[in-house]
């Protein structure tokens, strides 16, 4: 198995992991900016200029969201604008934000005009210079939202040789936390901690049956496989050597 892993380490993977502004389709923006007296315009340039960048801003309610965004709020990135207080200047800072509040990007404008309206604008103008187009990534599959961020309901899909030896199971331990199984495509699937936008690890098939090529979350590269209805991982250590990384169905 080791001689395996070597070799498999040389392949390249082709697993993204989704943790830039541009991987996301979808974008909500309150309804209004708590850090600020007035609205000052902002609200519909920042909505203008995220269309423009060819990002879906999603309406309040959330009744009216598209269903892949509605059913799994992991698929949305949250952007607000908030005033960076300054004597001299008029200052916001732009902030998005991922299902788990994670901050993913910081943008911050400046302008040295007075008036506030005009003034901020022309600082979120300056922000926005650091917003990416959206080049968004493959959908995460739907999840039950009436308990937010929890248990996603996975696709059982899978290659018939895997589905000999996978468990029914959608969640596995390895003693110290807990990991669910998701389900991408018949080829590929990943393990992630409840409501995670970023995976522990994503698998993908190789020739071999039941060996996957696994990229970590950590950027490293090695194998997984089935044994015995459990999720092993090699995992790559300092020294060079790999350890066995059981993940048990629960």
């Amino acid at each position: 198995m080791k001689n395996l892993s070597m070799l498999m380490l040389t392949v390249c993977s082709t697993i993204i992991f989704a943790q830039k502004v541009s991987d996301y389709k979808y974008v909500t923006v309150p309804e209004k900016f708590e850090t600020f007296k007035e609205d000052y315009g902002l609200k519909n340039y920042f909505t203008k200029a995220l269309t423009g960048r060819k990002y879906i801003v999603l309406p309040v309610i959330k009744d009216q969201w598209p269903y892949e965004a509605k059913n799994n709020y992991c698929n949305v990135v949250t952007a607000d604008i908030m005033s960076d207080k300054s004597l001299f200047k008029n200052k916001l800072i732009i902030q998005f934000k991922d299902c788990n509040n994670k901050l993913i990007l910081e943008a911050k404008g400046s302008s040295s005009i007075k008036d506030f309206e005009e003034g901020f604008q022309d600082a979120l103008k300056e922000a926005l210079i650091n917003i990416p187009v959206s080049n968004p990534v493959d959908l995460l599959p739907a999840s039950s939202n009436s308990a937010q961020r929890s248990s996603p309901e996975v696709a059982v899909s899978t290659t018939s040789a895997a589905k000999a030896v996978m468990s029914d199971s959608n969640n596995f331990s390895n003693g110290k936390f807990t990991l669910q199984r998701i389900q991408i495509d018949p080829t590929q699937f990943i393990l992630a901690k409840s409501g995670s936008s970023v995976p522990f690890a994503a698998f993908k098939t190789t020739s071999k049956n039941s060996v996957f090529l696994v990229k970590l979350a950590d950027g490293n590269t090695t194998i997984g496989y089935f044994e015995n209805g459990s999720i092993v991982i090699d995992m790559p250590q300092a020294d060079g050597k790999f350890s066995k990384e059981v993940f048990a169905a629960k």
